[in-house]
């Protein structure tokens, strides 16, 4: 029997050469995990609207710029994730945790100390082994 595959998008969101990461709220799914915010993609949205949407729903704040970077898959034990990773340079709104989540800004230039979710870490050792922001980001 074949586990099942969620299509998830995460956004990298950065501010003044950091990048924020969150923290799943006690209680729920993976609680204290750090991880890139985001979630599933919903039937019929696509991944630039779920990113939106989600950007909206748990941090009150609207993607204006972004771009796709990559995406991967990691297995967990119950599903798999197949997760598409967005670069967010501007956004407006004021960053608001409506999920009682919280919220690090990162130094992509120090080595990584948070406890990030498994499916992260390929990318936040890619992100801190470039030692720079990518491309458009200030």
């Amino acid at each position: 029997m074949s586990k099942p595959v969620l299509d998830v998008v995460a956004g990298i969101i950065w501010r003044d050469g950091h990048y924020l990461a969150v923290r799943r709220p006690d209680g729920g799914p993976m609680a204290g995990w750090w991880e890139f915010p985001g979630g599933k993609v919903e039937p019929g949205e696509t991944r630039e609207q779920a990113l939106v949407r989600e950007f909206r729903e748990e941090l009150a704040v609207t993607p204006d710029e972004f771009a796709y970077w990559r995406d991967l898959r990691h297995e967990y034990d119950e599903f798999s994730v197949h997760l598409y990773f967005f670069h967010i340079t501007k956004y407006s709104g004021e960053l608001q945790s409506m999920e009682n989540q919280s919220m690090a800004w990162v130094d992509p230039g120090r080595p990584p100390v948070l406890d990030f979710l498994p499916a992260d870490i390929v990318i936040v050792d890619a992100l801190h082994g470039a030692r720079r922001c990518p491309p458009g980001v200030d």
